[in-house]
């Protein structure tokens, strides 16, 4: 089952005069081979998340405060640490939130306290995202319920939202599971995530070990599932959700919600409150990370150029509603995500509107 699958976690030393480590189940490596990478060093924490061994929002800010915590521990540069890690993947907005949390939490402890405190805090945002992935699956699931009436969901996913991106159980994938555990999941539809292949080897892999029904499709053909009425709903999670509503999301989102729309079938984001950048003011002010070409060009001839994003953005238009710890922001405008984010939103919503609301726009 997912509860035993631990994406990361913090060893004290074995040995006196030892230091600690970060350990990794490395991601690149499955679903072949469950594999443990060690980290000692910021310098192997920065490059398993540039490799994506470490992936995914919510984790990657627990990866970014534990690696403040190992820095303070074994001696190295606190501030570069911060540096270097706030800087390894720029769009994925958790990863500098969780090295700031953890950073000032070592700059306010006393002397000698530094340490300690970034682990603490570390360990305390580990501890908020295992309960803020349990309330998304529970307000996932719940307005599931009210935007498709009936039970018996056929859900779409776009690249790994699991708990291979969390303390917890994840994000969009925590509502899959939720609706799986009521007997209401009728088929998990697993987009297989080009060109790295999230879904085909992460989620699948997921759903696998869960007991899960589900099938793999090329990402190309989810086109024809929702033209056959094959989709009651689209779950996807978030790197990065703009104060506008734009969310930037692994490539390949857009295009899911253009279909969504056209089809009729709601689009949904699933993210912590902590993926809400009330600094970035539009999609077009979010930073997309462009990878290496050669993930892209292994079948083309020598010398072809490629055109490798990471992540699109979706506009808040085409996003029927975003599902956080806190409650469900639906329509997706900046001034609800702004209540949200800003603490003033409240966690017990009626969110009784939100169908007839997406009936509405449906037309």
């Amino acid at each position: 089952m997912a509860e035993d699958l631990v994406a990361l976690r913090w060893e004290e030393p074995a040995e006196p005069g030892d230091g600690p480590v970060l350990v990794l189940l490395d991601q690149t490596r499955l679903p072949a081979e469950e594999v443990e990478l060690l980290c000692t060093d910021v310098p192997c924490l920065v490059q398993a998340i540039q490799t994506l061994a470490v992936r995914g929002a919510p984790l990657l800010g627990l990866a970014g405060a534990y690696g403040i915590a190992l820095a303070a521990a074994r001696g190295f540069d606190v501030h570069e640490a911060a540096r270097d890690l706030a800087g390894a993947r720029p769009t994925a907005v958790n990863l500098a939130w969780g090295v700031q949390r953890a950073l000032e939490a070592f700059r306010d402890a006393g002397p000698g306290q530094g340490a300690r405190a970034a682990l603490d805090e570390a360990r305390r945002l580990h501890q908020e995202d295992a309960r803020g992935s349990r309330e998304m699956g529970r307000l996932g699931v719940e307005l599931l319920g009210k935007l498709v009436p009936g039970g018996g969901y056929r859900v779409l996913t776009h690249c790994n939202t699991g708990a291979l991106v969390s303390g917890g159980e994840g994000t969009a994938f925590a509502v899959v599971r939720a609706a799986h555990r009521d007997g209401e999941l009728r088929r998990l539809w697993v987009d297989e995530t080009r060109p790295l292949l999230q879904g085909a080897r992460l989620t699948a892999y997921e759903a696998a070990r869960s007991g899960m029904p589900y099938t793999l499709l090329a990402d190309n053909a989810a086109g024809s599932l929702f033209a056959a009425g094959e989709v009651d709903a689209v779950l996807v999670g978030a790197d990065r959700i703009a104060a506008d509503g734009s969310v930037a999301n692994k490539v390949g989102s857009y295009p899911l919600a253009v279909l969504a729309r056209h089809h009729g079938v709601p689009f949904v984001v699933v993210a912590p409150v902590s993926t809400v950048d009330l600094d970035t003011p539009d999609g077009a002010s979010i930073e997309i990370e462009q990878r290496a070409g050669d993930e892209v060009t292994g079948s083309a001839p020598p010398g072809t150029q490629a055109y490798n994003p990471a992540f699109d953005v979706t506009p808040p238009g085409l996003v029927t509603a975003i599902v956080t710890e806190r409650g469900v922001v639906s329509p997706v405008r900046g001034d609800g995500l702004a209540r949200m984010a800003g603490g003033d939103f409240l966690r017990e919503t009626d969110h009784s509107g939100v169908a007839s609301e997406f009936r509405g726009a449906m037309g």
